[in-house]
This record gives structure tokens, C-alpha cells and sequence, in this order.
């Protein structure tokens, strides 16, 4: 459609009668203002039902307008980081009739996810990562002859991260067809803090050079005959007149990229002229975007935190809604709340998760003694053995997956120096609709690896509050509690919480785990006793080192089952067996866990794909019993 045509076109044209993404190039400015306002209705419509991340897709509607209007995806690679703010990319990829399976299972991701569709380019879950794949990207591009773009869209948030500039300090040295998006929304998970927010906080505030340039542009552009050239010639001395009008290069700058912005995130012309600009450098280019996080639905953008990732909301109250029972994280915050008040020497430290770990309470009481760091899981565990050499206790509350990322960290700057620190892992376990980028399944087989370590595991409230007691006063070197999303569940009242195992005596068959996985082991050991199949549970709150009390428990038994809500592969299961060995253990052993990577589904059927369940539980031990095992 040419330029005149285009112009001439005023009425709105329904998402779903678009051809996507290539005919969104030839909307106009009023038709994409249109689309936007259809987005946003069908991001709330859509997570309101399904849950999910609210607030950060509705504060890149424009922005991924316009990069799907100046890019060529899927030959130009756009990377986001993090990929939950892709909701909009997703429709605007041509899977609008899917999108109401957004993370239910069997539906599309929340996350992107290249077998869903070839615009989804890379695996992004975790903060950070975008523009080192992005380099890559660009570097393989580069030597496959390629003149097409590797785009990185980054949050804010991802700036208080190591990783990140990294992958700047390295793509700024290409000559590479590379384009970084700075999505600044001033707010990441949790508040931004730290150097790197005041630095874009004051980049945001001085805008006067930009707008007059972009005002100067816009104007020659209109201007017959002589008005591209001389903004070519200007384009060409603009690190001049930066020098002269805000007196001081950027960061970016400085790194080897070009930079453009602030620019308005939801102004559809400025978008496209500064995306077009930086094309036409063909090297490394930042922009930097100011976008509202929940932009256009109120509630979202008066609490944007709160909306960040939500389970879903009632859309008469405009309200998540967020159960009023206690759950594992509440317990957990509210309970080092109450320690730190005797104990002047304890200490809080999150990544950017203030409210995710229920630290909020702790950081109300105790700010001197509260520290965010931001999106740095590495440097919030070197932090901590900072305090810890001081005679501090630090104790850095996490979600297991984010753990991950802080493993040498673990080793070379706690273990090694058996520094005393306290690791709360929250979302140990199945976390369900998030999917395999946030299944908290591995810190078990990744920590139990380090030497002197000890880790916890209790499925019910009141153990997880007498062993964070113990971790913090009576434990030393690195200990480990972890703990599962969501609530207690029923049944749990048999476990005795001030000890490191609890065994309910049975005959021949025994059942083992730890967590809350334990709660499908008692429902299987009634199921199996009401079919005359006695059976006994052991539930092990002390996870590693393995309790002496819990091997001579099992040595009672000739069949022992081993259910594992973590990988099977370097897991508690495998090292239960090796020790069963070492005492002479001529039984039958069976061994269950996770086994690879586990999609996005429900918690409760994320449980059952995995045969962890207690129906799935009672039908392996009747199988094992009709293959001739006797009890």
C-alpha cells in the first residue's frame, strides 16, 4: 500500500483480519492507535482468565507495534528478555485464535518458545540473557552473509544485572546489525534500586536535546528538495551537538553503541522513527523507551508490582485475586520478621522478589537490615558472604530457578570459606503455569553437589518455621530450606515437625519423600491399606545429609519407593539408594522422579505427568507386588 493510499485510510481493521505480522506495516497512525486499544482489551480479557503477567504486556503494546512494523521477523531475530512481556508479540505473530489457552496445558506458552512458532527466536525466562544471545545472534548472521537484524528487547530491570553488560560490552565492539530496546518502565518486579535506576532516572529527565532533534528531523523531512540531505549531515554530527547541548556521553555510548532516546513507548510516529534511525546505522544501536508498566488499565498502572504476575483477577473488583490464607512464603517472611527482632545480627536480602518471597514484612520492620539488590542472584550471594564474614547471618530468600544462576557463587565465595548462610528457596517444586523456565526442579541435585552443605525440606508451616529457627541459630556453614508455591495441603497433621523424619510404621512396603509431595504418599498409604496392602511412609524434613534414623528406617523393609518432586538425575532418590547399598540393602528399590524438562500445566497435573501422584503411586506398588514381590 503506498504512502497516499495509506493516508487515505481511516477505519480500523480487527486484529483478526490482518495479515500478521506483514500487514502491519501498511497501517496508518490512527488504524495502529485502533489496534493497540483491541490489544489491550484482549490481554485483559485473556489474563484475567488464565492468569499470568498483566502489567508488562500492556506497557509494550506500542513497542512491539512498531517493532513488528520496522523488522521483518522471523529473518530479523527479536530476542525479549524477559520473555513473559511477549503476550502481544504472540498475537501479533498470527496466534490470536490460541491465545485463550494462554499457559493452560496444552496451550501457548507465556513464555516465547521456538517449536511454538519460528517469530519466537530464543528461550527467555530468566532476567538478563537477551543481548548476549542477541550478539550471537548477529555474529552468526554476520558470517552466514545475512543483512538482516538481531533485535534484543530488555527491561529495565535486566540493567541491575551483571549479564547484561556483559553481552553490551561484547556487541558493542562488533560492526554487527544490532539493535538493543531499553523497555524503561521505571519498575521492575520490585522497585528498581541501585546506581543503574538513578542513572536512567536522570537520562529519562533530560529530554530537551531529543525532542528538539527529533522535532528538527521530522521537520526537514517535510522540507522539499534540501531537507534529507541536511538531516543526513546532521544525523552525522550528532555526537557533536550531544556534546554541546547535554554536555556528557552515555553509558551506552561509551560501550560502543550508538544511542537514541528517551523515546515515548506509546507514541506509534516516535517508535517508528527511532527504529528506523537506528537501522540505518547498521552497527550496534540502543534505544532507550520510556513505557508505563499497565498502561491503559487503571488498577495496573496505580499498582503495577501487584499486577506484575497474577494468578487471575475478578473483573467487577478489578482486583487480583490473592488469597487471604497463609501460604509457604508468608509463613516464612513473617516468621524472620519475628527471629530478626531477637537476633540483631540477621539479615534480608532479595533479587528484585521483595513481595514474590514475603519479605515484605521483614523490609517494614527491619529496613537497615533489608537489602534488594536488584535482578543479581550472583552478586546477592557474594553480598551475603560479604555480611557473613562480618559476623552477620544473611539469609537470601530466592525462587529456586533463579538460584540457578548463582552456582559458582555458592561454591567458591560461601562453601569454600564455610561461611554461615541461610537460603530460603521459594518455589522449590512444581510451579505449573510458568513451565520449564520457572519449575523450581533442580536446586536439590545442584546444591546437594557442594561440600558441607545442609538442606531442609518440610512440607507443613510449623516445620518450616522450627527449621528456619535452626538453620539461623543452631546451623553453620551454608543451610538450605526450601519450600513449595501456594498453600499446606490437607493431610499433613501425622508429621511430626520437630524431627528430621517421621516414619509411620508399615509391613514390607515403604513409601519415601520429602515436601509436600509427602501429602500424595499418605493418600496412597490409605488407598493401599483400604485394598489390604499395608504399607509404611517415611517423610524426611532433613533432606541432605541423608538422616542416619532414615536409612535404618528403610532397612526394614523389602520394597522401598523413592518419589521425588525434583530431577531424578543427581537427586535425593539416587543418593538414598547408593546409601541402602552401603548397609548391605538386598530389597527392592524403586527410584521416581522428574525426568527432563516439564511443561506448563497445573501444579496438581504438572504432579500427575510426571507419575507423582497417589493414584499413580498405588499403581506401581500393586504392580510390583503382581510381578512376585511378596511384602
Amino acid at each position: 500500500m503506498n504512502k497516499e493510499r495509506q493516508l487515505q485510510v481511516t477505519e480500523a481493521i480487527p486484529l483478526r483480519n490482518l495479515k500478521l505480522p506483514t500487514q502491519l506495516r501498511e497501517l496508518n497512525t490512527a488504524q495502529c492507535t485502533a489496534l493497540c486499544a483491541e490489544i489491550r482489551e484482549i490481554l485483559i480479557d485473556t489474563v484475567t482468565r488464565t492468569g499470568g503477567h498483566l502489567a508488562s504486556n500492556l506497557g509494550v503494546v506500542e513497542l512491539t507495534l512498531a517493532l513488528h512494523r520496522q523488522f521483518h521477523s522471523p529473518e530479523d531475530r527479536i530476542v525479549w528478555d524477559v520473555g513473559h512481556q511477549t503476550y502481544v508479540h504472540k498475537l501479533l505473530t498470527g496466534r490470536q485464535e490460541r491465545f485463550h489457552t494462554l499457559r493452560q496445558e496444552n496451550g501457548i506458552s507465556g513464555f516465547p518458545k521456538p517449536e511454538e512458532s519460528p517469530h519466537d527466536t530464543f528461550v527467555t525466562g530468566h532476567s538478563g540473557t537477551a543481548v548476549s544471545a542477541a550478539c550471537g545472534i548477529a555474529d552468526a548472521m554476520r558470517i552466514c552473509g545475512s543483512k538482516h537484524y538481531a533485535v534484543a528487547v530488555v527491561g529495565d530491570g535486566a540493567a541491575t544485572g551483571g549479564m547484561f553488560y556483559e553481552g553490551l560490552n561484547n556487541g558493542g565492539k562488533s560492526r554487527n546489525n544490532l539493535i538493543v530496546i531499553l523497555n524503561d518502565n521505571n519498575c521492575a518486579i520490585s522497585k528498581n534500586v541501585g546506581a543503574v535506576a538513578k542513572y536512567l532516572s536522570n537520562i529519562r529527565h533530560s529530554t530537551e536535546y531529543v525532542r528538539t532533534k527529533w522535532a528538527v528531523e521530522r521537520a526537514l523531512d517535510q522540507t522539499p528538495v534540501v531537507g534529507k540531505p541536511i538531516a543526513g549531515v546532521l544525523k552525522k554530527t550528532k555526537d557533536a551537538i550531544r556534546k554541546n547541548v547535554v554536555k556528557s556521553s552515555t553509558l551506552f555510548d561509551n560501550m560502543g553503541f550508538v544511542y537514541l532516546g528517551p523515546v515515548d513507548g506509546h507514541d506509534i510516529e516516535a517508535l517508528d522513527e527511532a527504529l528506523e534511525v537506528a537501522k540505518s546505522y547498521h552497527r550496534p544501536v540502543l534505544v532507550h523507551v520510556n513505557t508505563t508498566k499497565g498502561k491503559g488499565y487503571g488498577p495496573a498502572e496505580q499498582n503495577p508490582g501487584e499486577y506484575h504476575g497474577v494468578p487471575k483477577i475478578d473483573v467487577l473488583s478489578k482486583n487480583p485475586e490473592i488469597s487471604t490464607d497463609e501460604c509457604y512464603s508468608t509463613v516464612f517472611g513473617r516468621e524472620l520478621t519475628a527471629l530478626a527482632a531477637k537476633n540483631k545480627r540477621i539479615c534480608a536480602v532479595t533479587a528484585a522478589m521483595k513481595y514474590g518471597t514475603g519479605l515484605q514484612f521483614f523490609s517494614a520492620m527491619h529496613r537497615d537490615r533489608f537489602f534488594d539488590v536488584g535482578i543479581a542472584e550472583e552478586h546477592a550471594v557474594t553480598f551475603c558472604g560479604g555480611l557473613a564474614s562480618m559476623g552477620m547471618v544473611p539469609v537470601f530468600a530466592v525462587y529456586s530457578t533463579f538460584l540457578q544462576r548463582a552456582y559458582d557463587q555458592l561454591l567458591h565465595d560461601i562453601a569454600i570459606a564455610r561461611y554461615h548462610m541461610v537460603l530460603a528457596i521459594d518455589r522449590a517444586g512444581m510451579v505449573g503455569e510458568d513451565g520449564e523456565t520457572h519449575q523450581g526442579l533442580f536446586d536439590v541435585a545442584m546444591l546437594s553437589a557442594i561440600p558441607g552443605i545442609k538442606i531442609y525440606s518440610p512440607a507443613t508451616y510449623g516445620a518450616l518455621r522450627k527449621l528456619l529457627h535452626t538453620a539461623i541459630s543452631e546451623d553453620e556453614g551454608l543451610v538450605c530450606v526450601r519450600y513449595p508455591r501456594g498453600t499446606q495441603p490437607n493431610g499433613l497433621s501425622v508429621l511430626e515437625d520437630d524431627k528430621a523424619v517421621t516414619h509411620l510404621a508399615g509391613k514390607g512396603i515403604l513409601l519415601i519423600s520429602y515436601g509436600r509431595l509427602t501429602a500424595q504418599l499418605l493418600e496412597a498409604r490409605f488407598a493401599l491399606q483400604q485394598a489390604g496392602i499395608p504399607c509404611g511412609v517415611l517423610h524426611m524434613n532433613t533432606i541432605f545429609p541423608i538422616p542416619k534414623e532414615a536409612i535404618d528406617a528403610a532397612l526394614q523393609y523389602r520394597n522401598v519407593f523413592f518419589m521425588e518432586e525434583g530431577i531424578k538425575e543427581g537427586g535425593i532418590g539416587e543418593k538414598f539408594a547408593a546409601a541402602l547399598l552401603e548397609q548391605g540393602f538386598r530389597g527392592s528399590y524403586h527410584c521416581h522422579g522428574v525426568e527432563g524438562f516439564v511443561r506448563h500445566a497445573p501444579v496438581n497435573r504438572c504432579i500427575a505427568l510426571q507419575g507423582l501422584d497417589a493414584d499413580t503411586i498405588v499403581q506401581l506398588v500393586k504392580k510390583e507386588l503382581n510381578h512376585g514381590n511378596p511384602l
